[in-house]
């Protein structure tokens, strides 16, 4: 039985690593290997990394691709996706070469609102509590302008701050529910230093009041007015490149988001598609994916049911493919002016503001989302995605590069699964395939 470690934190990066490998490894020595493996060979940037985060032993990477050709309201990108999952970057620029010829994705940020609250319990007279705040509100403001004062100077800073019953929920509970526009910023840390300002002075001038006890000051990832809309269309008769009447093909698109809408189990996976897009540009430009998929997700269920993001309908023999999703990103701050590969992302997306990689980033999700209900209703989903996870199986089972120049040939007309690859793999080295 392990023991517990004092002090690991003060460890030197080689101690910990060393107390790693001997403790909690079958081979100490090759974990050594596999994580120094991985240390960026420039020093100055393998330091950066070490202290992003705490406890650092090695770089943990993804593949880092582009998905071309992407035409969004006008203008073409190429847009950086970090992802491990197979397929998912070859739908997204098989999409956007679809709708190049078809006008592009047309977006539009609707807002760009995020939520930070106080939250609070008293149990004294509500009335007294309500008459307080109006009186305190605008001390509120003042009280948090040295945190403030250079948001405003850009145009930013805190929108608005109400008070908020929720003691329908818990016996004494209140909420200062604040609202900001923190611009190209992502805003956490300016959202929370307010936030906590806001607490203090409000405790502060309450003592006349009775006992206000602060329970805790945090942001809020749900964010349903940080939102962007992104849609394709065009007319029926030009989707026709998919062996299946345009009718048809619009008719059975309409059909698989009602599913979605109507079947829960369905519209999770659906979601996943759609996140298949947003995650992988998240992560490149050094964004917050978990934040992004809570507040997605509870998006998808604000009705009181969860449900598809997207939408399709067909009218005046119209076809248009749209959606609504919140999105708070940054593109200063945080990771954005550290990362040497976030950098480079946001470079090649021609340093977009954070409301022009909310559009981005909500097309990649459209466009993935897109794709896969292409290929759920045409060819089925596993025809494109295992020939994308070929190369996954046959490099699991040591197939050499020749093996796998003459297995990908034979599969462009067979069935891949894990037996079939398998088997062929077996045949070729037993000389069965020529």
């Amino acid at each position: 039985m392990q023991k517990p470690v004092e002090g690991f934190s003060k460890f030197s990066k080689e101690e910990k690593i060393e107390w790693l490998a001997d403790h909690y490894t079958d081979n100490a020595d090759e974990t050594k290997k596999i994580l120094a493996r991985y240390w960026n060979t420039d020093m100055s940037v393998q330091k950066l990394h070490d202290e992003f985060i705490e406890n650092t032993l090695s770089n943990y990477y993804l593949p880092f691709a582009i998905a071309p050709n992407f035409l969004i309201n006008g203008q073409l990108y190429a847009i950086p996706m970090a992802i491990e999952e197979s397929s998912v970057v070859a739908a997204a620029s098989k999409a956007a070469k679809f709708w190049l010829s078809r006008g592009g994705f047309k977006a539009n940020v609707i807002d760009t609102e995020k939520v930070g609250q106080v939250h609070f319990f008293y149990h004294g007279e509500k009335n007294r509590l309500f008459a307080f705040f109006e009186e305190i509100e605008d001390t509120l403001m003042i009280a948090a302008k040295t945190i403030t004062r250079n948001m405003e100077k850009r145009g930013g800073g805190v929108k608005s701050i109400t008070l908020r019953d929720k003691t329908d929920a818990l016996d004494g509970y209140y909420q200062l529910h604040c609202t900001f526009e923190t611009l190209d910023a992502m805003g956490a840390n300016f959202i929370n230093s307010c936030l906590e300002q806001f607490a203090t002075t409000f405790k502060e001038a309450a003592h006349d009041l009775g006992e206000i006890e602060i329970t805790m000051s945090i942001l809020s990832n749900y964010v349903p007015k940080c939102t962007v809309r992104v849609e394709v269309s065009c007319p029926l008769s030009a989707l026709n490149e998919d062996d299946m009447p345009p009718e048809t093909f619009a008719k059975k698109m309409v059909q698989a988001i009602q599913i979605a809408k109507s079947d829960p189990y369905r519209a999770v996976t659906h979601n996943k598609g759609i996140m298949n897009g947003i995650d992988a540009v998240v992560l490149a430009t050094g964004n917050d994916f978990r934040a992004v998929e809570a507040g997605v997700h509870a998006y998808a269920a604000k009705d009181g049911t969860y449900s598809s993001l997207t939408h399709a309908e067909i009218e005046n023999e119209l076809f248009t493919f749209w959606m609504e999703v919140p999105l708070a990103l940054g593109t200063v701050g945080g990771l954005t002016s550290l990362h040497p590969m976030v950098k480079l992302a946001l470079e090649i997306l021609q340093n977009p503001s954070a409301r022009e990689l909310m559009q981005i980033v909500a097309v990649a999700g459209l466009a993935q989302n897109f794709a896969a209900l292409r290929s759920l209703i045409t060819t089925g989903i596993q025809k494109g995605h295992m020939k994308m996870h070929l190369l996954n199986m046959l490099n699991q089972m040591g197939a050499t590069e020749k093996e796998k120049e003459k297995l990908i040939d034979y599969f462009k007309t067979n069935i891949v699964s894990n037996a079939s690859v398998k088997e062929a793999l077996e045949n070729v080295r037993n000389g069965h395939h020529d």
